[in-house]
């Protein structure tokens, strides 16, 4: 079986500087907890899943008391705010803070196609292969997390993108390549973490029960695009602000999420894509590629 962690501190590669670095995620004796202790699962699958969880949370983020929160959020996981537009004290809530945006040029967009968002990626050149890493015994079930064999079926020779957003990261996501968008398709769901604990223990049931949601993109060149935003445990809401059935260019804002971990899933046309060698060879060695958004991934 593919494990993404063994320990509390989780690997990834910074693309930037080519260092392994570790992630120690908020609450990460609780998902440890809920994920290695028998008791803790028993708890896991009859409550923390449920719908009511998440939405207590994010309401609980809504609130203006929890503003107070933010500026040790900040310091402890090193963010950079030079980079938003918001400081620290305009924020009204935490969730404002989130999923806060970011000033023109604090992401350029690069050549060829490009990362969706700030996050830890992996990748694999043909969606079948994804069995060889995860899930041992049982193949990625596409027709699950799509909810439509029809379009399962259409797209069981794509290449598969996997972009994991820890809290720390910018929580909006953009197009990763340019063409006309399609409408979004909602898919209903149950609530687990995207953490990469429940990624180690749970990739079908995390990827193919959490509330996910899709749209495609039609271009010129690499056919039909498949975005799908996935939320998860404490993540109430997928918001998305773009337009359907209209014209968007590369690195064009898609939607955000509101507090909790987060991924964004890709399907390309295994035939139309070159990904970028660094990621699949970090891939192979069973590590994410931290990548931020507008950064090429492919070509």
């Amino acid at each position: 079986m593919y494990k993404i962690v063994t320990k509390l501190e989780i690997k990834f590669i910074n693309r930037a500087t080519g260092q392994i670095q570790m992630e120690a995620p908020p609450a990460e004796r609780l998902l440890k907890f809920l994920y290695d202790n028998p008791f803790g699962k028993t708890a896991f699958l009859t409550i923390a899943r449920r719908k009511f969880i998440s939405e207590f949370y994010g309401r609980k983020m809504n609130k203006p008391s929890s503003t107070k929160k933010i500026k040790d959020f900040v310091k402890k996981l090193g963010i950079d705010m030079t980079e938003s537009i918001k400081s620290i004290s305009e924020f009204s809530n935490f969730n404002d803070f989130f999923y806060r945006e970011l000033k023109p040029n604090a992401r350029p967009i690069g050549q060829g196609f490009v990362s969706p968002g700030d996050g830890r990626l992996l990748a694999f050149e043909n969606i079948e292969d994804v069995n060889t890493f995860f899930v041992k015994g049982r193949a990625f079930n596409l027709e699950e997390f799509l909810g439509d064999r029809e379009l399962a079926e259409k797209k069981k020779n794509s290449s598969l993108f996997i972009l994991r957003l820890a809290p720390n990261d910018y929580h909006r996501y953009h197009f990763p390549y340019s063409g006309e968008v399609s409408k979004t398709t909602k898919i209903k769901g149950k609530y687990f973490s995207v953490s990469p604990y429940a990624l180690a223990k749970n990739f079908a049931k995390v990827f193919c029960e959490n509330k996910r949601e899709y749209c495609t993109i039609s271009s010129s060149d690499k056919g039909e695009i498949l975005i799908a935003p996935v939320g998860a445990t404490m993540v109430g809401s997928i918001i998305e602000t773009f337009k359907p059935f209209t014209a968007i260019n590369k690195g064009d804002e898609m939607g955000y999420f509101a507090f909790g971990g987060s991924t964004v899933v890709l399907l390309v046309d295994k035939d139309k894509i070159s990904i970028d060698q660094d990621i699949l060879t970090n891939t192979r060695n069973k590590i994410e590629t931290y990548v931020k958004m507008g950064e090429t991934i492919g070509v």
